[in-house]
C-alpha cells in the first residue's frame, strides 16, 4: 500500500488545533492557535504536544493562555522549529516583500529603500534562526557582527514605535513559517 503524505499547511494545522481546543478545560484564544500553527511546522504530533504543554502549564500555574506565555513555555520547541528557516529564505521573502533585488541584500548600497529591508532581514535572521551575529553578517555580504547587532537593535526600536513595521514583520514571520 502506498500513501502519499504531504507536509501540513497552515490551514490544516490551525484546523487541527481548533478541534483539539474543544477538548481542553482551559480557554485558548484564537491568536494563540494562530501563533502555534505558524510557528510549529515540523509535524502534527509536535503541534498537539505544544497545545497540551500550554494547557498543562496554564492549569498547574494558574495563568491565562496568551501568545507571550506560549513563547515562554514553548521556547525550546519554537527554537527547534525556527532552525528550519534559512537565511536565504528570509532574504528572498524580504526582497520580494519590499520589491528589491535579492542581490541588494549583499550590496554596500546605503539607500533607505535598500538598507531598511536589509536590516529587517538581519533582524528576522537573528529572530528565526539559531545563527550567531558573525554568521548572519557573513550571509549578508561579509558584514561585521556589529552591523548585524545594530540592525537588530534598530528594528526592535522601530517595531515598538511603528505599528505598520510591526505588522510587516509579523506578516513576514508568518510567510516564512508557512514556506518552511
Amino acid at each position: 500500500m502506498v500513501a502519499d503524505i504531504h507536509p501540513s499547511n497552515y490551514e490544516l494545522r490551525l484546523g487541527i488545533l481548533q478541534s483539539r481546543r474543544e477538548g481542553v478545560s482551559v480557554n485558548v484564544p484564537d491568536d494563540v492557535l494562530e501563533f502555534l500553527a505558524r510557528k510549529i511546522v515540523t509535524n502534527i504530533r509536535e503541534l498537539e504536544g505544544a497545545l497540551n504543554r500550554l494547557v498543562a502549564h496554564a492549569t498547574l500555574v494558574g495563568r491565562t493562555v496568551s501568545v507571550e506565555m506560549a513563547r515562554e513555555v514553548l521556547s525550546d520547541l519554537l527554537r527547534a522549529s525556527n532552525r528550519l528557516i534559512s537565511i536565504e529564505d528570509i532574504q528572498k521573502q524580504v526582497s520580494a516583500h519590499y520589491n528589491i533585488r535579492a542581490n541588494d541584500m549583499f550590496s554596500s548600497r546605503r539607500a533607505a529603500a535598500i538598507a531598511r529591508p536589509r536590516q529587517i532581514a538581519m533582524f528576522l535572521a537573528k529572530d528565526l534562526t539559531s545563527l550567531s551575529y558573525p554568521a548572519i553578517g557573513r550571509s549578508f555580504g561579509g558584514r561585521d557582527h556589529t552591523t548585524v547587532m545594530h540592525a537588530v537593535k534598530k528594528i526592535e526600536t522601530l517595531i515598538a514605535e511603528d505599528g505598520a513595521l510591526s505588522a510587516d514583520i509579523d506578516l513576514l514571520r508568518g510567510l516564512l513559517a508557512d514556506g518552511a
